[in-house]
C-alpha cells in the first residue's frame, strides 16, 4: 500500500472533498484507510450503568485509497507516489518535486 500511518492526505472525492487529515490506520486487505476527523459516523451508545447517560459518539469510518492523495511534506502539494530503489531499499518519491516522502 502506498499510504502509511501518519501520512497527511487530501480527500479528492466524497462528502469531505477538499479537506485534509492524518492517517490513523491503514487497512491493507480492504484497501482502505482511517483518516482523523474525516468521514465521521455517529453512533448512539446506551447507558451501561444506572444513573449514567447515553450519548452520541462520532468515530471515523474507512475511506477507499482511490479517494485520497498524499500531501508531500517538502513541496506541500497533493501528489501521486513513485518508487525508487536505492541501496537495496525501496523509497517513496513525490511525483512533483522528486523528493523522498
Amino acid at each position: 500500500m502506498k499510504f502509511k500511518k501518519g501520512d497527511k492526505v487530501l480527500i479528492i472525492s466524497g462528502k469531505d472533498k477538499g479537506r485534509t487529515g492524518k492517517i490513523i490506520k491503514s487497512l491493507l486487505r480492504e484497501g482502505t484507510v482511517l483518516v482523523e476527523g474525516i468521514n465521521l459516523k455517529k453512533k448512539h451508545v446506551k447507558a451501561k450503568k444506572q444513573g449514567e447517560k447515553g450519548q452520541v459518539v462520532s468515530s471515523p469510518s474507512p475511506l477507499n485509497i482511490s479517494n485520497i492523495k498524499i500531501i508531500c511534506p517538502k513541496c506541500g502539494k497533493a501528489t501521486r507516489i513513485a518508487y525508487n530503489m536505492e541501496k537495496g531499499e525501496k523509497n517513496r518519491i513525490c511525483k512533483k518535486c522528486k523528493s523522498k516522502i
